[in-house]
């Protein structure tokens, strides 16, 4: 009889020879043909083979090469003589061997083999076999036969009518076997017209398969398999295990090749990777190169359309060809490190990129670029300024000296007519005195003149594109300045020699010019005023307009006696015409204002005056309507919020206070809530006025800080908050009913509550509830006050309602009297008796009440075998459940 028992126990024998060395002789016969067929699959490595194998290993020297092959060392050297002596020192060496190997081996000894014993050899063999096919098989931290059987589970599981459960009875169809091999070959065999019912086949075809194709000999007959009640295990199991090296060692071939493979890509990854980096820097260096010079330009273009091109096309490559830069900069820095990191990993050496392509290189000449950026930013903005500032002062060039050149135009024709000489003295006069106001004119454009001057001077320091244009318009400005003051000294030399004809008629002109030409402008003034539009929102403001009003109408009468006297002077110059014959040509040369125009706007602003007083009254009676809707609305206002406020402070005092029975305070609260609902009507009311308000555009209002919107918020606060204290009043009264809890306890739930309800909300927080619990006498740890609180704060809100403290405490009191309730009343129905029957609760119970007692104590059995009898515990069970009592 073998055992093995390895240095790891990595299998613990089932099924051993027994110790009469009886085998059964339908197991003998497979293990003589697996083993022998194993042995030889080892051997023909060497070149030999086996027939007999209690016969061939006789002498020792097969079974020192088969352990030779199948462990890859060397064993001492063998006896080569034919005598007893010989063969037993082979076969020990060949044991002594398997023993070195932590193989434990039990009642096999040398003379055993040496004289052919089949089953001691057998035995050999599978303990070889053990050692050196199985015990290295690991699959999930399993190992030898459990790891073997479990890889066989796995590798099966997906296959329908495919049960390993053991290496015997569960490979007997043969699914098994074609199982293991589709799953690694699966172009071998067409797994889906396999049968179960068909043995036969399958094992014929598995076989056939594995020998050709998988190079795994034949060690079993299907005939015996199938014959055989329980296949041997230990031939199944060494058959198996040719499939495990097979498909494993494969699978080890493959994973070598995979690993190879993964390292081949990972190196032209890498490569890739260089190459994609150099690319990638040669191409945004080269962008930079590109880009540099253009940014570097500060050529300036002269005008300010080319300019903002200028910048629009930077505004471009900021928005558009820059960012795609910055992710390629970025995305090759990331490459570079991701690529030095995958090279460390693979003890690489480091990547060093080509000359001038280091991720340094870019970096500098990236700042270079954004230098270059920024300096071009800043030039191109100076140069629009600059341009703004030479479009502004062009645009100011032209305007001044096309207003001048518009004012010079006829001038010179003007001063140099020679009138004067056939005029009359009133004509003389007019033109003398037109003279003189062409000088005062003239000396006024001074001023314009020297300007113009001084903006071409500015245009051209600043360097304006179109200079030489400007100055020629300049220079002839100044030339036909210099020409106009030339002539305007020869014709006031010519008028003076004729200064004092008519001086009279000159003077009374001059006059009426001066006094009429401020009056007209008055009355202009007066007329725009008093068609002015005006929007006010208060009745100070209209009131402030009108006293304006009033005091432009004192203005009137003084107005009127200048308007009389410049008629007069008018008058005057008539009288003197007709007086003295005067020959008048033409009207009064100082203004273009008559009499007739004055008459006129007088006439106008005298009819505007009374219109002006009738907007400005309808005006004023607007603003007081609007002061009235104000003042009417705040009336209310400063009354309903405060009584709102009021309203809400007491429902809080009676839902805190402890005065009288739950169902007083219910009582009260109901009268405050009809109370309340009494008070909508003024409510609505306000609603009416607010929307006068509205529809009146009147958007302030000095006279109050409510608005209607604070008003609806509290008005809809304090209805739900007498409608949530009255319900939580009822609430408590349906708690105090249901618990039988008593007003003195209520009472004393209520001052507690309100004690530790230190910010007076009606609320507790967690530690002002468990600092109340505490003063109750609760002996408090984390875990139970963290229990009472999920059941307190369901929400997880952290705080504790009156209503929730009020159920917590019912609770914790109520536990104790229902208790006592059970058993008073399980005494009264049992009177002397410890149990209670079904007709005496129909006798002492309403009906309805004694059926569902009934119905609720039948799953209970009475004490003393009396049928349909409760004790108390099953009566209160019964009645209350295991859980409530």
């Amino acid at each position: 009889m073998e055992h093995y028992d390895g240095e790891n126990d990595y299998m613990h024998q089932e099924d051993d020879w027994d110790r009469d060395m009886l085998l059964d002789p339908a197991w003998e016969k497979q293990q003589r043909k697996t083993f022998t067929a194993w042995c030889n699959s080892h051997l023909r490595k060497a070149g030999t083979q086996i027939v007999n194998i209690e016969e061939d290993f006789r002498d020792g020297l097969k079974l020192m090469l088969l352990l030779e092959v199948i462990s890859g060392e060397r064993l001492a050297k063998p006896e080569r003589g034919k005598m007893r002596v010989h063969k037993i020192s082979n076969v020990n060496k060949a044991l002594n061997f398997i023993t070195s190997k932590g193989v434990k081996l039990v009642s096999i000894g040398a003379e055993e083999i040496v004289d052919g014993n089949a089953k001691m050899t057998l035995g050999m063999i599978w303990t070889i076999i053990l050692r050196f096919a199985i015990q290295d098989i690991s699959v999930e931290e399993t190992s030898a036969k459990e790891g073997l059987l479990l890889w066989c589970q796995r590798k099966t599981a997906p296959y329908k009518n495919v049960n390993i459960q053991n290496f015997h009875i569960s490979w007997k169809d043969g699914l098994g076997f074609c199982a293991l091999i589709h799953r690694h070959r699966p172009e071998l065999i067409d797994y889906g017209k396999l049968r179960k019912d068909d043995p036969m086949t399958n094992l014929n075809t598995a076989f056939d398969v594995a020998e050709k194709y998988l190079d795994i000999p034949k060690m079993l007959d299907a005939e015996d398999i199938i014959s055989t009640l329980r296949p041997d295990e230990k031939a199944v199991m060494t058959y198996v295990s040719c499939y495990y090296h097979a498909f494993s060692g494969k699978q080890k071939a493959e994973t070598a090749a995979n690993r190879i493979c993964k390292v081949l890509a990972v190196n032209q990854e890498n490569e890739q990777l260089m190459e994609d980096y150099e690319k990638l820097a040669s191409d945004l260096l080269e962008w930079i190169r590109r880009t540099i010079p253009w940014l570097e330009n500060r050529l300036p273009e002269n005008t300010m359309q080319a300019m903002q091109q200028k910048l629009e096309d930077f505004r471009d490559y900021r928005r558009l060809h820059k960012p795609p830069k910055v992710q390629e900069k970025c995305q090759l820095e990331i490459n570079f490190n991701t690529l030095q990191t995958k090279l460390r990993l693979s003890n690489r050496p480091a990547f060093m990129p080509s000359e001038g392509k280091m991720v340094s290189d870019i970096n500098n000449a990236w700042g270079s670029l954004e230098g270059a950026e920024k300096g071009y930013e800043e030039w191109l903005l100076n140069e629009i300024r600059r341009l703004e500032r030479l479009d502004h002062l062009a645009e100011k060039f032209r305007q001044k000296a096309a207003i001048h050149e518009a004012w010079t135009e006829g001038k010179e024709d003007l001063l140099q007519k020679q009138d004067y000489e056939t005029a009359s003295l009133s004509e003389i006069k007019a033109l003398l005195k037109k003279h003189e106001a062409f000088e005062s004119d003239l000396a006024a454009h001074q001023d314009r003149v020297e300007q113009i001057a001084a903006i071409a001077q500015e245009l051209n320091e600043l360097d304006y594109y179109d200079s030489p244009s400007v100055n020629a318009r300049c220079q002839r400005i100044c030339d036909q300045w210099d020409a106009l003051g030339g002539m305007t000294v020869k014709r006031t030399e010519a008028l003076q020699r004729t200064e004092k004809l008519l001086e009279t008629i000159d003077q009374l002109y001059l006059e009426f010019a001066k006094r009429a030409a401020p009056f007209n402008n008055w009355m202009e003034g007066a007329m725009e005023d008093l068609q002015d539009t005006f929007i006010v929102h208060t009745i100070e403001e209209i009131q402030g307009l009108s006293s304006a009003h009033e005091q432009f109408k004192a203005t009137l009468p003084e107005a009127d006696k200048e308007r009389l006297s410049i008629l007069g002077i008018h008058n005057e110059i008539a009288k003197i015409v007709q007086t003295y014959h005067v020959n008048m040509a033409g009207n009064n040369p100082y203004t273009t204002i008559n009499p007739q125009e004055i008459n006129a706007k007088w006439d106008k602003v005298r009819q505007l005056v009374p219109q002006r007083d009738q907007a400005l009254i309808e005006e004023h009676a607007r603003q007081q309507n609007n002061e009235r809707l104000r003042r009417q609305f705040a009336t209310q206002a400063n009354v309903i919020g405060p009584w709102i406020q009021t309203k809400m402070e007491e429902i809080g005092r009676i839902s805190i206070e402890m005065h009288g029975t739950l169902e007083d305070q219910l009582t009260h609260l109901r009268q405050y809530e009809k109370s309340i609902v009494n008070y909508k009507p003024k409510i609505d009311q306000l609603e009416g006025d607010h929307q006068l308000i509205q529809e009146a555009l009147i958007f302030d209002n000095k006279h109050t800080n409510y608005t209607m919107e604070h008003i609806r918020v509290g008005w809809e606060q304090l209805l739900t908050t007498i409608a949530r204290t009255i319900n939580e009043i009822e609430n408590q009264i349906l708690t105090r009913d249901a618990k039988g809890i008593s007003q003195e306890q209520l009472n004393e739930f209520r001052a507690s509550f309100n004690h530790f309800d230190r910010k007076r909300t009606g609320i507790m927080d967690a530690e002002d509830f468990k600092t109340c619990l505490i003063s109750m006498g609760y002996n408090l740890g984390e875990n139970e006050f963290s229990r009472i609180m999920s059941t307190v704060d369901p929400n997880r809100m952290g705080i504790v309602t009156f209503q929730a403290f009020i159920d917590f405490m019912s609770r914790e009191t109520a536990d104790t009297d229902t208790a006592d309730q059970v058993m008073a009343s399980f005494k009264v129905l049992a009177g002397d008796k410890n149990y209670i029957l079904a007709d005496e609760l129909r006798r002492e119970l309403p009906p309805d009440q004694a059926e569902y007692c009934i119905a609720r104590m039948a799953p209970y059995t009475g004490p003393d075998g009396v049928p349909g009898a409760l004790d108390y515990m099953s009566f209160s069970t019964a009645l209350y459940g295991e859980s409530d009592l």
